[in-house]
C-alpha cells in the first residue's frame, strides 16, 4: 500500500545537555526513546538534527568577556578600534559588545542603515525616502540621526539600540561615538583599525577596507579563533554565532562537529540497522514578512552534517507536468504517467524548464530550515528534530 503522508517533522524530548555530556550518546538515545514512546520506527534516509546550542553546551564551548576583551586587546592594541556593522541584538552581539568595549579604550561604531545585515531595522525605509536620505551614499553622525529620525525602538524589542550600544560602550570604561554608514570605508576617517562584525559579507568587507588603506582589519571570525584563559574558541568562525549565556559569558558556535554526526549515524545503524543521515543545525535560513528579518545570524545553517546531506533537491514540479506534458490526462492516467516520469527523470535537472519554480538551495539550508522552526527558540525542549519522508516522491 502506497504511503499516503509525506515529510514529518518530530521535535524530540532530552535531558538539559551539561557541559561533558556525551551528546551522541543522548542524541541516539533520544530518539529511540522516543520512537518507542510513539510508536514508529525508523527507516532508511531519515534525517536526525540536533541544535547546534546543546551541542556546545555539551563542549563547554564558552567563553567570558574578560577573555573576549584579553583578545581584542592583544590584537587591536592602543589604537581607537572602528566596530563595523554589528547586527542589533541583546542576545547575540551585546555581549560580544561588552567584551570588546572591555578591551578597547575608544570605539566608534558604524551602524548600517535603515536595518543591520539581518533586517532588524533602525528606522523605516520610507523615512529615509521622507527626509531625503540616500543610505547609499550619505554618512549620518549620531546628532544629526536624532535630528532627522529622533529616537526610534524596534518594532519587537522595543529598544532603542544606538542609545544601547553606546551606553553599554561606555558603561565599560571606554570612549564611544556613533556613526551611521553603509559604505565599510566611511569608518576610515574615523578609525584606521577595524573589526568586521558583518557574518555573510564579511569577506567583502574586509578586503576593501584592506585596499581602501586600513592598517589592521578584523573579523568576529578572528576573536577567539584560538584558546585565551582556558576559554572555549572556534578555530574557523570565532565569535560569530555566539549568543549570551549569562551577564558575562557567551556560548561560543560549537567545532570540530563532524565525528559527532558521524558516530550518531554509526550507533544508529548498528542499533536499528537503518541508515539515517545526521546533521548539526543552526538558525534557520528565512525571512519574516512582516519584521523584515532574516533569520540566518549564524555564519551557516549546518557547521556539519554526513554524506547523504550533500548537494541540492533535484525534483520536478508536478503542477508543470499536469498541466504541459500530460494535460490531456486526468484520474489513475495521470497519476501513472506522473509516477513513470518520475522515476525516470534526469539525474541533473538544472536549467530544465520541468524544473522551474523548485527549491535551488542546499539541503542543509532547506532541512535545517524546517528543524529550526520545529524545535523553536525558546520552551519546546526539543533540541534533537527527526524528520522523515524528506526524500520520498510522488512516485514512492
Amino acid at each position: 500500500m502506497e504511503r499516503l503522508v509525506g515529510t514529518i517533522s518530530r521535535g524530540i524530548r532530552a535531558p538539559i545537555i551539561r557541559e561533558g555530556d556525551d551528546i551522541a550518546a543522548i542524541v541516539v538515545d533520544s530518539v529511540l526513546a522516543a520512537a518507542k514512546s510513539e510508536g514508529f520506527a525508523l527507516r532508511d534516509r531519515d534525517v536526525v538534527a540536533v541544535t547546534e546550542a546543546v551541542v556546545a553546551r555539551a563542549q563547554g564551548n564558552y567563553a567570558t568577556t574578560a577573555q573576549i576583551a584579553k583578545d581584542v586587546r592583544e590584537k587591536v592594541g592602543e589604537e581607537t578600534l572602528g566596530v563595523l556593522f554589528p547586527i542589533l541584538s541583546r542576545n547575540r552581539f551585546a555581549i560580544c559588545l561588552k567584551g570588546i568595549a572591555m578591551g578597547a579604550k575608544k570605539i566608534v561604531l558604524q551602524l548600517s542603515y535603515p536595518a543591520d545585515e539581518v533586517g532588524n531595522a533602525l528606522v523605516d525605509l520610507d523615512a529615509l525616502d521622507e527626509k531625503g536620505v540616500d543610505p547609499y551614499r550619505d554618512v549620518l553622525t549620531e546628532a544629526k540621526w536624532r535630528e532627522l529620525f529622533g529616537y526610534t525602538k524596534h518594532l519587537f524589542t522595543g529598544v532603542d539600540y544606538i542609545a544601547y550600544y553606546k551606553e553599554l560602550i561606555e558603561s565599560c570604561g571606554c570612549e564611544a561615538e556613533v556613526i551611521l554608514a553603509n559604505d565599510c570605508r566611511a569608518i576610515l576617517p574615523y578609525a584606521k583599525t577595524v573589526l568586521c562584525c558583518d557574518i555573510h559579507s564579511r569577506a567583502r568587507t574586509k578586503r576593501l577596507l584592506t585596499a581602501a588603506g586600513a592598517e589592521k582589519v578584523f573579523g568576529l571570525d578572528d576573536i577567539l579563533n584560538a584558546p585565551v584563559d582556558g576559554s572555549g574558541c572556534n578555530e574557523k568562525y570565532g565569535l560569530l554565532g555566539s549568543n549570551k549565556a549569562t551577564e558575562d559569558k557567551v556560548k561560543l558556535f560549537p567545532r570540530d562537529c563532524q565525528p559527532i554526526v558521524e558516530r550518531i549515524q554509526a550507533e544508529l545503524l548498528a542499533r536499528t540497522g537503518k541508515r539515517v543521515e545526521v546533521m548539526v543545525y543552526g538558525d534557520g535560513a528565512f525571512r519574516d514578512p512582516v519584521g523584515k528579518i532574516w533569520e540566518l545570524a549564524d555564519p551557516v545553517v549546518s557547521p556539519a552534517y554526513t554524506a547523504g546531506l550533500e548537494g541540492q533537491p533535484n525534483e520536478v514540479k508536478l503542477k508543470y507536468l499536469a498541466d504541459n506534458d500530460f494535460a490531456d490526462l486526468s484520474g489513475e492516467a495521470l497519476q501513472a504517467a506522473i509516477s513513470d516520469y518520475i522515476r525516470k527523470k534526469d539525474g541533473d535537472l538544472t536549467g530544465k524548464m520541468v524544473s522551474q519554480g523548485t527549491t535551488p538551495r542546499r539541503l542543509t539550508d532547506l532541512i535545517g530550515s524546517l528543524c529550526d522552526l520545529t524545535s523553536g527558540s525558546g520552551d519546546k525542549g526539543t533540541p534533537i528534530i527527526l524528520v522523515q519522508g524528506y526524500f520520498d516522491n510522488y512516485a514512492e
